[in-house]
This record gives structure tokens, sequence and C-alpha cells, in this order.
């Protein structure tokens, strides 16, 4: 099974549902994907009916099976590896030339070689036909299906004093184990930030080793907000042997849903980090990895391994996306949120289909309603949005906790329960309405707990309505997350037209206007900095008067690096950073704004 990048973009994981059988849709074409393991249940349900339609024998792997929920991932993924090589030999089977077989070529881009060869194709006499025909075949290209593990998804079980016990069978270390005894030869992506037990939990495995060749059966992947992220988190792996194939960079706000925001540090700053800094970040991660493989006796790596640098996060055109690979000298750009109008590679009910359709840019929005306390990027429009507001309007805020896969909080109970629970909400509303504060207080702090959502119900839900399997539960209300970018697209859109779109052959943009993706992503960070700052005045949370400055400080440097890049490069990339230095000036006078009232509340006290 080969496996190469042939594109420039990858699909990333969005949700749990969204992208889950992904592979299944886009990986036979050569594109890239990533789904989430975590939700076994999902994944074993997923199975089952892929098994009805593929007509391959189906054995249930049952809760009361040994290490059941690693099995059910690890089954999974190599039910997904089958399909998708059987995909490729039935279309390997047919002539060159018809239309299953042309999509393939169709969707690379125009400089790819074996595109130029297959357009050529009957300029060429029959017997090179048939020469230049097999040798398409040969080399056809099989995209990679990644799995994605969110660090901070690691509850663990309890004794029965209710004392954690943090195992081998805590969620995340299961995914991952899970993903390393099946049969891909792919990446696991780290996100959420630095845990270093899962991290640590790799060493257990030795296809995160090289073989015998020097090769790597499974490969990391870490997505990191930073560069200094991606030296520590990087190091800790090397010094265990381990390598980081791929630092993948994430806009701290621009992106679909969770969101993990920088101390003011911008998208364009932090690529030109990794730029000037690649090949000492790469010298530093292979001497210190070789060197700790070849100390504890295992195989070390006979050629330098590849160190890929991507970047995903609100990127909306064909411009922006070369721009970006070209200057910063990029190996990929994901494309998320735009691939769920693309029913041919992600699952969205028509429900929800019909509400993006219709959505204005104020129906996305960047919410609390993630029981992990980190921001989430949301949906106005979604059905689970309308029943978390029907059940409060009843007064009974809060879901039923299921899936139970983000318990983590204690305050009211001895084992941890999930804050978008019933029961928790009960409890902390109850402690709200009879604290000492003011009415304002406490109505601001009411909306803030009851905001909190079931999105572990929420996100899986799609890929089951999508494919008309009966939820175990019955929920059936939809959690949508996707990135503020989605505003600029309206519309349902084949496979290949958002592919034409990426590499420029077609534009699918609405007539909303859109400013650039780093502007974009300004304009988050500069009403992020806005509201941090409102619930500083309100004492809602005590934000350290330092941490805003330095943030203020951090998005005007990283605006004078734009003006500094608009003027050398507005020449050449003339669509991307047309009118920008006149939004820099707007965002500029807004963040003086804020540094006054900080300057203010200082001299007063």
């Amino acid at each position: 099974m080969i496996v190469a990048d042939k594109h420039f973009f990858h699909i990333p994981v969005m949700g749990i549902g969204f992208t889950v059988d992904t592979p299944l849709k886009v990986a036979h074409y050569g594109i890239n994907s990533t789904i989430s393991i975590m939700e076994h249940e999902l994944l074993e349900q997923l199975r089952k009916h892929y098994a009805g339609i593929w007509s391959f024998t189906y054995e249930p792997i049952n809760t009361n099976e040994p290490d059941y929920r690693a099995k059910r991932i690890t089954a999974y993924l190599n039910m997904l590896n089958y399909l998708v090589i059987k995909q490729v030999m039935q279309l390997k089977q047919l002539p060159i030339t018809a239309p299953q077989v042309a999509k393939y070529f169709n969707l690379l881009p125009d400089n790819n070689i074996q595109k130029i060869l297959f357009n050529n194709f009957k300029n060429y006499s029959p017997e090179e036909q048939t020469e230049i025909a097999e040798k398409l075949k040969q080399n056809w290209l099989i995209g990679a299906i990644e799995v994605n593990i969110m660090t901070k998804v690691d509850k663990p079980r309890f004794d029965e004093e209710g004392n954690p016990i943090f195992d081998e069978f805590s969620d995340a270390l299961t995914a991952l184990r899970g993903f390393a005894q099946s049969v891909l030869s792919s990446s696991v992506v780290f996100s959420a930030g630095f845990n270093p037990r899962v991290y640590g939990y790799c060493e257990r495995f030795p296809e995160f080793y090289p073989n015998a060749t020097g090769e790597l059966t499974k490969q990391i992947v870490l997505k990191v907000s930073d560069y200094r992220s991606a030296l520590i988190q990087g190091k800790f792996l090397a010094k265990k042997g381990i390598w980081v194939s791929e630092f993948r960079i994430e806009s701290g706000l621009n992106c679909g849903g969770h969101t993990f925001a920088t101390d003011g540090f911008l998208l364009g700053p932090i690529l030109e980090e990794f730029k000037q800094k690649r090949n000492e970040l790469y010298n530093t991660l292979y001497e210190l990895c070789q060197t700790s493989l070849l100390a504890a006796g295992k195989n070390g790596f006979k050629q330098k391994p590849m160190l890929k640098v991507t970047a995903q996060g609100g990127v909306g055109t064909a411009q922006e996306s070369d721009f970006l690979i070209r200057h910063y000298q990029l190996n990929s750009i994901g494309w998320g949120s735009p691939f769920l109008l693309v029913p041919e590679a992600t699952n969205v009910d028509g429900n929800t289909l019909n509400s993006l359709l219709t959505a204005v840019p104020e129906d996305y929005f960047l919410s609390n309603a993630s029981p992990l306390g980190v921001p989430f990027n949301n949906f106005r429009k979604s059905s689970s949005e309308q029943l978390r507001k029907s059940r409060i309007q009843s007064g009974k805020a809060g879901s039923p906790c299921l899936k139970k896969f983000l318990q983590f909080d204690n305050e009211f109970t001895k084992l941890p329960i999930c804050t978008a629970s019933t029961q928790y909400q009960y409890h902390k509303l109850k402690q709200i309405k009879t604290s000492n504060t003011t009415q304002e207080e406490q109505d601001l702090r009411i909306e803030m707990l009851q905001a909190k959502d079931c999105i572990c119900e929420g996100l899986s839900a799609p890929a089951l309505l999508v494919n008309n399997i009966k939820p175990a539960h019955d929920f059936g209300a939809v959690t949508i997350c996707p990135g503020p970018n989605l505003a600029y697209f309206s519309g349902v859109f084949t496979l290949q037209q958002m592919v034409d779109h990426i590499y420029g052959r077609l534009n699918i943009l609405n007539n909303v206007t859109r400013p650039n993706v780093f502007i974009n992503e300004l304009k988050l960070y500069v009403k992020y900095l806005q509201e941090r700052h409102h619930e500083q005045a309100l004492q809602l949370v005590i934000h350290k008067a330092a941490y805003l400055n330095k943030f203020k400080q951090n998005l005007l440097a990283g605006m004078a690096y734009y003006r500094d890049l608009a003027n050398k490069m507005e020449h050449e990339f003339v669509s991307v950073f047309k009118g920008m230095q006149q939004e820099l000036d707007k965002l500029e006078q807004e963040v003086l704004v804020i540094s006054d009232a900080l300057e203010q509340a200082a001299t007063a006290v």
C-alpha cells in the first residue's frame, strides 16, 4: 500500500462523527484525512453498518470482553484499511478513461506529473497508451488514514473508594493502544496540549520506533500553537527515541471545534519563527532522537527522517493557500470546515446542512459549550443549541450524561461528573443563586454555566443520522463546531468543486466580504482581548494585568509584522494583501483603546 502526498491539502479531524469515515470517501483519491477514535461505540456501530454494505463478516466486540474498547478501535481501523485498499483495487480494474478512474486524476493539482500524463493520454499511440495506463495505475497513491487523540480527554478509572486509577485503560491510552495494534501505517495526531503520560505510553509500542530498515510503521504528529511548544514536546519525545514526523500548526482561534488561544501570538509571526528556525529544530530533534535510540540499543534511522510542517485554520482561498505554502515553506494546508458542505467527504445530516446553507456570519460564535472549560466554536442554528435553550426555559438545564467521556469535575461529588450534566448544573445553579454577589454578576455566571452542552452525544450524532443508524441513546440533537471561516461559503458542493476551489480552478466563495486569513484571525484575537478585559472589569475572572498587557503587546507586535509583510508581498500576492493596511489601522485603534483602559485601571490602583 503506497501512501504519499500528492495533494497540497489535508482534511483535519472534525468533531467525533463528521470525519469518522472520511477515509472511505477520499483516501482512494490520494487525499489525507484524520478521524477521531475516542468514541468506541460509534466505531462499533459503523463497523457493523459497513459490514452490511460491503458484505464482509461482522463479529461484534462486546463490552464484557477484556480490553474491548481498544479492540473496537483496532477492528474499525483495520476495516478502513481493508476497504480503502479494496476500493483502489476495484478502480484499477477499470479502463484508465473510466469516469471513476478519471476522477482521481482530475482532482490532482494541475502541475502533477501523473495528471499531465493523463490529460495527454489520447495523444499517444495505442501501444503507448497501454504502457502509460499501466504506469499510472502502478503509481496510484492512497491517502493516509490518520487518527486523532485529544490528550485532555483522558478520564481515569476509579477504585472502590473513589480514588483515580491512571492505568492503561484510561481513555487516551486505550485509544492509542487501539491505533498501535492496528495494521495502519500512518500517523496519530496528538491535539489539545502536552500530556506526558500519553506521550510516554508510546514507548510501549515498537511501531513508534524505527524498524530494521530504519523506517517508522507508526508516526507521531503534534498539533501545536507555537514554536516553543513544538520544541518542548519534540524534545520530550526525542529523548525517548520517538520521532515527531510533523508539526501541525493550528490557528489559536480561527479554527473549528475547541480553540486554544495563544497569549496574543498570531499565525503569521508563528509561521515565520518556524520558517527561520526549522533547520535548527530539525537538527536538534534528530541528534537527540538518534542518540537516544542507539543508547537504548534500538534501531537507528538509516536515513534522516522527514519532518513536515503544516498549518490550518481559516484558510479560504487558493491564493492564501499558495502564499502560505510558498512563503513559509509548508508541506500542506488543512482545509476543514468548508468540507462540511461536501457530502461526498463528511457526515452532516440534512437539517444541519440546510441550516448551514442559510447561515450568516453572526451564526458562528465562540462559546463556553465545552465541559472541558476550553472555548468552543459553535453554531447558533444547530439542533443541540436549540435543545439546550429549551431545557433552560423548562427549568431543566443540563443534559443526561450518557457517554461519560468528559467527567472531570468533583466540586459537588466524590466521583467526577460532567459540567454539562443535569446533576452538576442543578448544584452549581443553586450555589450561584445563594452567593453574596450582585444580580448582574449572578446572571452572567448563570449564563456561562448554562452554556455547557453535551458535545459527546452531539458531535457523534451526524455520523449515525447520515448512515440511518438509530442512536443508542435516542439523543438525536446535533452539535456542529465549524470555524468562523465557514461564513464565507454557502452551498452544497461536490468533492471536485471543493478541490477545484482549493487549487484555484473554481471560486465557490459567497458574496460576504472576506478579509484575508491573517486579518480574520486578528479580529478574533482583538475581540478575545476585549472580552477578557470586560471579565476583569466585572471581576468575573481575575486576569492579571501583566497577562492582558502581554497579550496586547503581542498583538501589536503581530500587527507590525503584518504591515512589513504586506509591504513586501502585496505586489506578488495582490488578492491576499489588498486592503490589509487599512484593516490593520482599524484593529490597532481598538487595541490601543484597551491599552488606555488598562493604564487607567493601573493608575487607579
